[in-house]
């Protein structure tokens, strides 16, 4: 690269790499059109879409960029499983919420009756088990193996995860009762 000085005295670079024009190359094939829209929900072999990729590993941005472009949040796998499940399973909170404001199924079960909520209590995911319950999750659907998510947080010791299902418990039975009569 040449180096000369510039007016404040310091030295620039310049490139002494060609451009393919400069080599006289030129395009000779127009680039393919893409069908996003067949793309975008492609499965791979297993039925993951990018979709259902992008929530499985928390790429928010990713997951916000296929949503804008048209990414089918309802699309599942071949065994059942969902971004929404996926995303519950890893504990990304955010796309939880993102995927829950395009009306996925909270309660959508896989393979061997897993739900959003019972991988989140799984993975002790103390935010993602909120936000699922603040929406709607179903607290009573069993797993295959028979537990709740209730069952499941006492099993494996989460107290913190326990605590916050018995809180939203108390809750809806407070809306249910409604105020107590003052004597």
């Amino acid at each position: 690269m040449d180096s000369k000085p510039s007016p404040n005295g310091s030295f620039l670079k310049h490139s002494t790499t060609l451009t393919n024009r400069q080599r006289g190359n030129e395009v000779s094939a127009l680039p393919a059109t893409l069908d996003c829209d067949n793309l975008i929900n492609k499965p791979d072999e297993r039925g993951f879409t990018p979709l259902i990729w992008a929530s499985a590993f928390g790429e928010i941005e990713t997951v916000r960029f296929l949503l804008d472009w048209g990414a089918d949040p309802h699309i599942l796998a071949k065994e059942r499983e969902s971004a929404l499940s996926l995303a519950s399973m890893g504990g990304y909170t955010d796309i939880v919420r993102l995927l829950l404001d395009r009306d996925v199924d909270i309660n959508i079960y896989d393979w061997n009756g897993g739900t959003p909520l019972l991988y989140a209590v799984r993975g002790n995911h103390v935010k993602c088990v909120e936000a699922l319950l603040a929406r709607g999750a179903d607290l009573t659907t069993e797993a295959d193996s028979g537990y709740t998510p209730m069952d499941l947080a006492v099993a494996l010791g989460f107290r913190k995860v326990q605590q916050v299902m018995e809180n939203h418990i108390l809750q809806l039975f407070q809306r249910t009762l409604g105020p107590a009569d003052p004597e």
